[in-house]
């Protein structure tokens, strides 16, 4: 089952829409190398707007997590930081 965005959690959906991608790549769901689902389906998966896709994606970025590349979509880095780390 897929984890949902809570609509009144504390956290903005783009917050815990990174958490939960992150949680996918920690625990193996999405695995190194991996490319992550494009934009149009994480929006419909999730229930939320591009840019609040956009937006998780800049955090796990900023975290190590993924890389972007231009018209090829997000992929899952080959070596994952330590968690405490982001």
């Amino acid at each position: 089952m897929t984890e949902q965005i809570n609509p009144g959690a504390a956290a903005y959906h783009y917050e815990q829409l990174a958490s939960i991608l992150e949680r996918k790549i920690r625990s193996g769901e999405f695995a190194a190398g991996s490319r992550l689902p494009g934009e149009m389906v994480l929006s419909q998966e999730y229930g939320v707007g591009s840019n609040t896709v956009r937006r998780a994606l800049d955090i796990l970025r900023e975290r190590g997590l993924v890389v972007t590349v231009r018209a090829r979509g997000s992929f899952v880095v080959e070596q994952l930081p330590d968690e405490s780390v982001g």
